[in-house]
């Protein structure tokens, strides 16, 4: 969300060295147990049809949503651009100083009671109606774990336009809201934005996933909430955790392996959410939104999703990862959005002419959706962007015109924020409404934004059918097991006190690496390979390379038998400790070629995927081959890892 208005982030070197004595910020509040049972999970397209009737016509898309390539596309395969808004306030408003109950200690003077925002101004009907006005079909709706288990019911005051929300709690509100959603044709994305109901996002104990809990119980409540909205069809994603970034003394980082790793954090959460509650939903992955102290001289950047090029995830189910970002004009890419006291001479989004603007919104996030065929590509959704009606700056108003430019001219998919405020209190809101329950908005002809919200509104872009495009997904042993075929986590360890590695089910094994233990799974040239059942070999010796089929002479050879190929690996160390392969559903070809890769890279020149193990040797098999062995040697000087692979075609 802006930092305008709460990101005072670290704020000067004096600042800092005072605050490094002390302690991190507020923690969550004592999990209590919540009343209401959990529905069970079901799947959502079987109660789709049932609900649809209660819908607009204009919102008659089919969900539960997936992807393809840079796309999010709807259960038909046609094209579903989010066209979103932030419905804020259930994540909390008080700004962390004064009474909680003074209006004046919440943000903009807004207290929203650990609700949604205006339900205390207009009856929910006329909300969603107003919604739909403004053109967009889908919304962001943010939560705060401590909402989860608050058992303290709402004032009535927060409800006065919807009394018949009286007496009940923050999450039984949060219910009703994403149901009257859901039916009234919206796609619903939750979206865990703090850990505290207090409003972000400075150092104020939100900074991480698991700022004040543990990165177990933050997995557990999203898998709660999955679980709670698994039978409302159009809740189609869920968004990992708002802007992470640095506390007073640490990092996050992408990829470490420790407490303060998103990267392993976000994978995890998402294999939870994906088997034990929701297999529908998308999984949304926002890049890091801050690193190091905002002080010249010393090192501070935004990386958004930078580190997705050499590292990005691979999910169980191939087709449900989108990456998200954030950008408003007066952050920058190594400006924390701070004005005076710890302002640094890095210029902010909105000092940038549009052409490095534009530059900057593709190097900082939309390669990953524009990079077609690499092991990160996703649709990218800039998931918060927004500025106010009452601004007047000239910087301010053109980096709005030209950003919304952006995404309409590259079809991009967004979330405005926030979507309610109060009159007098938010300008930045798109609809905004007095004590009275009058509405004011972007669209009222005195409001500056409209022109170019309308414009990105109705500018041209990819509708209907998407193409099926090939998928290429890295696997990761740095730190553990990264098994993502659910037929071998059902088979249980198929190597124990080795990491493993396995492609998810439908794609397969085409590149390693020399060192590092990455792998390269794909679906290229071959839509789901494998036979019907569960049916593997684990391959831990020679005994399937036939008489006279010495493709790696001198060399230990894990070979697949024949009319099987390789979907996984595991490895001790460095050394190779067994192939993993699966039965081909039709029969295979049996003549290849040895890939040697253990002095330089060894990959098609016109190799998709991307650069999967940055920093090793890679080799990999061409798009219609398939890989069927792995040749390591452990003699001195060898290292035991991959040093060429068996690839054959794949008829």
């Amino acid at each position: 969300m802006p930092t305008r208005r709460s990101l005072r982030y670290l704020t000067g070197i004096a600042s800092i060295l005072a605050l490094l004595a002390m302690a991190p910020g507020p923690v969550a509040t004592a999990r209590q147990p919540v009343a209401e049972a959990v529905p069970a999970v079901t799947a959502k397209a079987a109660s789709v049809s049932a609900k649809a009737a209660s819908a607009p016509a204009a919102d008659a898309w089919q969900p539960p949503l997936s992807t393809r390539g840079r796309y999010i596309v709807d259960a038909k395969g046609d094209r579903f651009r989010l066209k979103s808004a932030n419905w804020d306030g259930a994540q909390g408003s008080w700004t962390g100083s004064g009474s909680v109950d003074d209006p004046a200690n919440h943000h903009s003077g807004q207290n929203s009671s650990g609700i949604p925002l205006a339900l205390d101004r207009v009856p929910l009907p006329t909300l969603l109606a107003d919604f739909h006005r403004l053109g967009i079909n889908s919304i962001r709706l943010p939560f705060s774990n401590e909402m989860i288990h608050t058992t303290a019911t709402v004032p009535d005051s927060a409800v006065a336009a919807n009394t018949q929300l009286r007496g009940r709690t923050p999450l039984q509100i949060f219910d009703v809201v994403v149901s009257a959603l859901s039916r009234d044709g919206f796609a619903v994305i939750l979206n865990n934005h703090t850990n505290t109901t207090r409003w972000c996002c400075g150092i104020d104990g939100n900074e991480r996933w698991n700022s004040g809990q543990s990165t177990q119980a933050w997995i557990d409540d999203w898998v709660f909430m999955a679980r709670r909205y698994a039978d409302e069809p159009r809740v189609v994603g869920a968004d990992l955790y708002n802007e992470v970034r640095r506390d007073v003394l640490d990092d996050p980082n992408w990829g470490l392996g420790d407490q303060h790793d998103w990267y392993t954090a976000a994978q995890r959460a998402a294999d939870r959410i994906l088997t034990e509650a929701d297999p529908d939903l998308l999984i949304v992955i926002e890049g890091i939104n801050w690193t190091g102290i905002p002080v010249d001289g010393l090192p501070h950047e935004r990386p958004t999703l930078a580190p997705a090029r050499t590292l990005s995830h691979t999910l169980t189910d191939a087709h449900k990862l989108v990456y998200s970002a954030h950008f408003y004009g007066y952050t920058g890419p190594r400006h924390s959005g701070a004005t005076g006291v710890g302002e640094t001479h890095d210029p902010r989004y909105q000092d940038l002419s549009r052409d490095e603007l534009y530059r900057t919104l593709t190097d900082q996030a939309f390669f990953v959706a524009e990079d077609s065929g690499k092991h990160y590509t996703a649709p990218v959704w800039i998931s918060e962007f927004g500025i106010g009606s009452a601004e007047t700056g000239t910087a301010p108003r053109a980096w709005f015109t030209h950003i919304t430019d952006y995404f309409a001219d590259h079809d991009a998919d967004f979330a405005y924020w926030p979507l309610v405020g109060w009159e007098g209190h938010d300008d930045w809101a798109l609809l905004r409404y007095d004590a009275t329950g009058r509405g004011y908005g972007i669209l009222d002809q005195g409001d500056w934004r409209g022109a170019a919200w309308r414009r990105l509104m109705t500018a041209p872009g990819h509708t209907g059918p998407v193409d099926r495009v090939p998928v290429w997904r890295m696997l990761v042993t740095d730190h553990g097991d990264h098994v993502q075929s659910l037929i071998e986590r059902g088979r249980g360890d198929w190597d124990p006190g080795a990491y493993k590695a396995a492609c998810p089910d439908g794609l397969r094994l085409i590149g390693l690496s020399h060192t590092s233990g990455r792998g390269l799974c794909t679906d290229t040239g071959a839509d789901d390979p494998r036979a019907p059942g569960t049916a593997h070999t684990v391959v831990t010796d020679e005994r399937y390379v036939p008489a006279g089929g010495d493709w790696a002479s001198g060399y230990t050879k894990f070979q697949c038998p024949s009319d099987q190929f390789l979907i996984g690996y595991s490895r001790r160390g460095s050394r190779v400790s067994a192939a993993l392969c699966a039965p081909a559903r039709s029969p295979l070809g049996a003549t290849g070629r040895t890939v040697w890769f253990d002095r330089s890279d060894n990959r098609p020149a016109d190799a998709a995927g991307g650069d999967f193990a940055h920093g090793a040797y890679k080799g990999q098999c061409a798009d219609g081959e398939y890989a069927a062995g792995i040749a390591f040697t452990t003699r001195v000087g060898g290292s035991g890892g991959p040093d060429a692979l068996l690839c054959r075609r794949l008829s």
